[in-house]
């Protein structure tokens, strides 16, 4: 009986064949050929590798604005004070911080600022993306209000008089209106210890901030004299937080009333923390 002759380099070429047809998909992308699964691409890296020295971060002058009782210290005084401490880090890669504290007559004030470069462990997740899910439980914290919008104010509405009743009378036989009061007993002040500008007056209450890095916000907070029941003196902290790639960067500046003195004003604090954030965004963008 006759039999039917074996090519053995045909087999192998038609197995090679089969083999290359099941690595590629449809769509061009590529699969592991033990497991059919196709492979996720790699999420990008930050933009950032390394992070400022921090207390070569902010300049004299900033600081002298800042802590304004250094300039009645002597020249090696102020220089030790203006230095800063920095904060004890075991990866300046990855987060570093620096403070100060200023004496003066009328208050102490304590600045820190904090650098945060975050790294996603998640290759499926950018460092960016990580960095924004960070920031956001900041502001979450931070509670800020939600934005004031302009809406008419209801004494502007006026209901119209009875013919020939002058305005604002009362119709014979109705009840006058009584404005709703507190409850007799009720405090008629807001508790003592509450975030600055919640009433949006002067347009200081916690916010969002434009034209800082990528995102940014404010927050706000002040503590009269004896709030917890102490002899205590008032203070107020701005803090101020900004995201910018793959770096987290929050900044929080503390006035502590001495004495009898009043807490310290709002305005000036906000302007001189939002003026360090500014000064800080434009070392990245370097």
């Amino acid at each position: 009986m006759q039999r039917k002759a074996y090519v053995p380099g045909l087999a192998l070429l038609v197995a090679l064949a089969s083999g290359c047809s099941a690595a590629s998909g449809s769509d061009g992308s590529t699969t592991d050929s033990k497991a059919g699964v196709p492979k996720t691409a790699v999420a990008p890296p930050g933009k950032y590798r390394t992070l400022p020295e921090p207390c070569r971060a902010v300049n004299k002058g900033v600081l002298e604005d800042m802590l304004p009782g250094a300039a009645s210290l002597t020249d090696a005084d102020a220089a030790k004070e203006l230095a800063g401490s920095a904060d004890l880090t075991y990866d300046t890669d990855r987060r570093v911080g620096c403070r100060w504290k200023d004496e003066a007559s009328e208050a102490v004030r304590r600045l820190t600022v904090d650098f945060e470069r975050v790294v996603s462990y998640d290759p499926t997740v950018s460092d960016d993306d990580r960095t924004k899910e960070l920031y956001a439980k900041k502001e979450s914290a931070a509670h800020l209000p939600a934005p004031q919008s302009a809406s008419p104010s209801p004494a502007a509405t006026r209901t119209p008089s009875p013919t020939g009743a002058p305005p604002g009378a009362t119709p014979s036989g109705a009840t006058p209106s009584v404005p709703a009061g507190p409850p007799t007993g009720a405090p008629s002040s807001a508790s003592p210890s509450n975030s600055a500008g919640k009433d949006g007056k002067d347009g200081l209450q916690p916010r969002r901030l434009s034209g800082l890095g990528d995102a940014a916000f404010l927050d706000d907070v002040s503590s009269p004299s004896g709030t917890d029941g102490g002899s205590a003196a008032g203070q107020r902290t701005v803090t101020v937080v900004f995201r910018t790639s793959n770096v987290l960067v929050s900044i929080e500046y503390t006035a502590q009333a001495t004495g009898s003195a009043a807490v310290p004003d709002s305005k000036e604090l906000q302007e001189q923390a939002q003026a360090l954030a500014g000064k800080l965004v434009e070392q990245f963008s370097e």
